[in-house]
């Protein structure tokens, strides 16, 4: 399952006109590369791809992308994974790097696929509650962790940023990162979606071993939506932070789901949304 992607691919240099004082110079900027990338189910040897959705991706980690999202989905169980590869078909070899198939060791239930809403975006299509009964149908509430010390939350921006390493160049990049609580690093993944990069995480968690992340805290670089919530709660992960605010449902849903939220995180001020018995702000 080693991904084989060239670094180059995250960032494009293109040839901008810089405007300063009133005075313009041409010259080179790096952008971060947005590109398609097509997530494929397969079941064992022999039976034919089925494609899930299109998402509008940074190129990088695109595996873990792929599991991420089929596991938060429910399209896939811990377990379940045999095999993920790029596309190498002849036809579509222009298309290699931005079409992933994941293959698992039983047939997938794909009968639901095309009633769902595998059309990426930022809008789920549902109402609130319909949103959050749906979760609850796949994902139980998550177990409780060690309690997060206010000086651990409060250490988690500057460690995601320093790990931001195409943020740096670019300056138009989301990070989610995966940490202990004691505040270590254990991953961090940057995207041009919010939702992406927290796929990658959870994903990387699936690929590694480690669900349920039980005890673990996510930190995302922007707001936080229901959806990421909701790929948290799948993963088991106790705490969220985020440097912007949460939606409403996203709040509802982590009262609901046993998640911690946290919002606004600015050194050592920071909002909780839910969860505040398993954060001390003393130590």
């Amino acid at each position: 399952m080693t991904e084989l992607l060239p670094a180059r691919r995250t960032v494009t240099t293109s040839r901008i006109v810089s405007v300063r004082d009133g005075a313009s110079m041409e010259r080179a900027d790096e952008l971060v590369t947005e590109e398609p990338m097509e997530i494929r189910l397969a079941g064992p040897r022999g039976g034919s791809p089925v494609s899930v959705a299109v998402t509008m991706r940074t190129p990088g980690h695109d595996f873990d992308l792929a599991v991420g999202f089929l596991f938060s989905e429910g399209l896939i169980s811990l377990g379940d994974v045999s095999g993920v590869r790029y596309c190498e078909l002849p036809d579509e070899a222009e298309q290699r790097f931005n079409i992933v198939t994941v293959r698992v060791r039983q047939p997938p239930g794909l009968g639901a696929i095309p009633a769902r809403r595998f059309d990426v975006s930022a809008s789920c299509g549902l109402c609130g509650k319909a949103s959050l009964d749906e979760l609850a149908d796949r994902c139980p509430v998550v177990a409780p962790g060690p309690i997060v010390a206010g000086s651990v939350l409060s250490s988690l921006p500057k460690k995601l940023g320093a790990e931001q390493r195409v943020f740096a160049s670019t300056g138009g990049l989301h990070a989610a990162g995966l940490f202990q609580t004691d505040g270590s690093v254990i991953a961090v993944r940057e995207d041009i979606g919010r939702h992406n990069a927290v796929d990658k995480i959870v994903g990387h968690g699936v690929l590694s071993g480690l669900l349920p992340l039980t005890g673990h805290l996510l930190m995302v670089s922007g707001r936080v939506s229901f959806e990421i919530v909701e790929k948290a709660a799948m993963a088991g992960i106790g705490l969220v932070a985020a440097v912007s605010a949460p939606s409403s449902l996203a709040v509802d849903a982590a009262k609901r789901f046993g998640v911690g939220l946290v919002g606004f995180m600015r050194e050592d001020r920071y909002n909780i949304y839910a969860g505040e018995a398993g954060i001390d702000p003393s130590r």
